[in-house]
């Protein structure tokens, strides 16, 4: 094994892997169908974030919210993660637990 090869678990903590995540997303977003399927996607995770902000600045939970929704905290945990493609009315009933309300734009 080369000498240096191997790093203490101190130097790996205080470096970093090198390769960011917006010099990343640059180079993809030179790819056109990479782009267009971003544009796709932009949307949904602007809203799940708008909602997990929301919950946040809350301080409330997933459990507290989904009580307040009248639903599952995994239901909670999925639409957060991405991985569940909410209705409208599941939309609606997670902004009234919110305390807020859900306007739809089309531009």
């Amino acid at each position: 094994m080369k000498e240096g090869a191997v790093m203490s678990k101190l130097d790996v903590k205080t470096k970093s892997a090198g390769v960011k995540f917006d010099d990343i997303k640059a180079q993809m977003m030179e790819d056109a169908e990479f782009q267009e399927e971003y544009d796709k996607l932009q949307p949904r995770y602007e809203l799940i974030s708008q909602i997990i902000e929301a919950r946040k600045s809350m301080k409330m939970t997933q459990e507290e919210l989904a009580k307040r929704a009248g639903t599952r905290k995994s239901n909670i945990s999925r639409l957060e993660s991405g991985s569940y493609n909410p209705s409208l009315d599941f939309l609606i009933k997670i902004a009234k637990g919110l305390g807020k309300d859900v306007h739809i734009e089309i531009r």
